[in-house]
């Protein structure tokens, strides 16, 4: 599974699920970038076959309608779609 990882500051546990053509996703992956926060990322349109469904299942635990971006926070917390003003505040906890 092609799982990307961005260094930055450690502030958890913190998985990206997005797709490469979603605005919404690659303005919530920049938001992660100029915040310096460390994390990781997985653009599902990439995957094929098992992996893929291995992925969506795992997003649909998080997220039942599988809508992007899909943001997991210490594996605790998911905030679905780009809400800026939320992923800043669940960071600074």
């Amino acid at each position: 599974m092609k799982i990307e990882h961005v260094k930055g500051i450690n502030k958890g546990k913190i998985m990206l699920y997005a797709l490469s053509t979603c605005v919404w996703c690659k303005k919530t992956k920049k938001l992660l970038d100029d915040l310096g926060v460390e994390y990781d990322f997985i653009y599902v349109d990439h995957l094929e076959g098992n992996e893929k469904e291995t992925t969506m299942k795992e997003i649909m635990k998080w997220n039942p309608s599988c809508s992007f971006p899909t943001l997991v926070l210490n594996d605790k917390e998911c905030i679905v779609g780009f809400k800026e003003e939320k992923i800043k505040e669940a960071l600074e906890r």
